[in-house]
């Protein structure tokens, strides 16, 4: 029994487009919008917390680059964010498999 090789693109398709995926992605977008505006447009006496928000949705991956300098902790957001999506993805696919083949199982 052979199994089709996807490559990589297909791969990462088949894991960051599908609902749950697609959710946390739009989750951390409306946070990233949210962390924007109160910074742009909120004026504050002293220092606002809502930076940490983004950090806080994607941990825990971002958090292994919020010791880095300079920009780097922000990249460490949008990586996290990716990697965070495959992993919900991944078990959004493994999960709908098994529920598929125990149905398939079942009127079997």
């Amino acid at each position: 029994m052979t199994t089709p090789s996807r490559t990589l693109p297909q791969s990462l398709r088949r894991y960051l487009v599908n609902p749950v995926a697609l959710g946390y992605l739009a989750v951390v977008a409306a946070v990233g919008v949210w962390v924007g505006l109160d910074t742009l447009l909120v004026e504050h006496v002293d220092s606002s917390f809502a930076g940490v928000w983004l950090f806080v949705v994607t941990a825990p991956t971002s958090l292994l680059f919020s010791a880095l300098p300079g920009v780097l902790p922000f990249a460490g957001v949008a990586v996290g964010a990716v990697v965070q999506a495959l992993a919900l993805g991944a078990a959004y696919r493994w999960t709908l498999g098994r529920t598929s083949r125990r149905t398939a199982a079942a009127g079997a």
